[in-house]
């Protein structure tokens, strides 16, 4: 079984959290920005990477989330995913995704009433754990978090 190693970007903004909408297999799903880690990149650098193309915000990690594991159940591969916390202070502005793949329909920013409104329609269980474990506090610092595996 082959593992793929990802990353997240939870990108927060006075009680709202950024989504973006994907259509997977002709249905919609929405995800944290996200993607996989390319060759000869950081993890930090790959979430900064993902953000910047799935939602054209530029903004740095203010903490490491956490890691999880995630298998699907076609079981095609197992997913290591690196989610990071980026607390926007000012106003996101204006922002368009660049999407190379071509495969982001919009971005949103939802409150977590509308989040837990669309909980049916995201990409895995891993999106709302993120969310899940953000609510709680938790906030890694990045320096424990070394950039190359």
């Amino acid at each position: 079984m082959e593992t793929r190693l990802t990353v997240a970007a939870l990108v927060h903004w006075q009680g709202r959290f950024l989504m973006v909408e994907e259509e997977i297999g002709g249905e919609r799903r929405f995800n944290q920005p996200a993607g996989h880690v390319e060759e000869g990149e950081t993890l930090i650098e790959a979430v900064c990477r993902e953000l910047r193309e799935e939602s054209g915000l530029v903004a740095s990690p203010s903490a490491w989330l956490g890691t999880s594991l995630f298998r699907p159940r076609d079981g095609a591969a197992t997913f290591v995913r690196v989610a990071f916390v980026f607390d926007l202070e000012n106003p996101p502005g204006d922002h368009h995704p660049e999407d190379p793949d071509g495969d982001v329909l919009a971005c949103h920013w939802w409150s977590i009433s509308e989040l837990a409104a669309h909980r049916a329609a995201l990409r895995s269980p891993l999106v709302w754990q993120t969310v899940e474990n953000y609510l709680a506090g938790t906030r890694l610092p990045l320096h424990a978090l070394q950039a190359h595996l």
